[in-house]
C-alpha cells in the first residue's frame, strides 16, 4: 500500500472513500500526478519515487481530505507491488 499527498484547490471535489484514476505527467526531471478530471495535482517525484501505472494511469481509493491555510490536500492510497 502507498500513500500519496495531493494539494486541491476547492473543497467538496472529493471524500474519503472515493475511487479515483490518477494520470501521470511526465516533465523533463520528474514526474507528477493529477486527481482526474483536474481535480488536484501531486507535488514532484524523482524517477526511482514513480507510482506504478498502466498506460499513464493509476487507481486509488481517497483515504483523507484536510483543511488548513494554505489549503485542501487529498491523501489517496494505491495497492501497489513492491519494486
Amino acid at each position: 500500500m502507498r500513500e500519496m499527498t495531493f494539494k486541491m484547490e476547492r473543497p467538496g471535489l472529493v471524500k474519503p472513500g472515493d475511487k479515483v484514476e490518477v494520470s501521470e505527467k511526465k516533465t523533463a526531471l520528474n514526474y507528477t500526478y493529477i486527481i482526474e478530471p483536474a481535480v488536484a495535482m501531486s507535488g514532484c517525484f524523482k524517477v526511482g519515487e514513480r507510482i506504478a501505472t498502466e498506460d499513464g494511469m493509476a487507481h486509488g481509493t481517497v483515504k483523507d481530505v484536510t483543511h488548513n491555510d494554505r489549503g485542501y490536500y487529498v491523501v489517496v492510497e494505491f495497492e501497489e507491488d513492491a519494486q
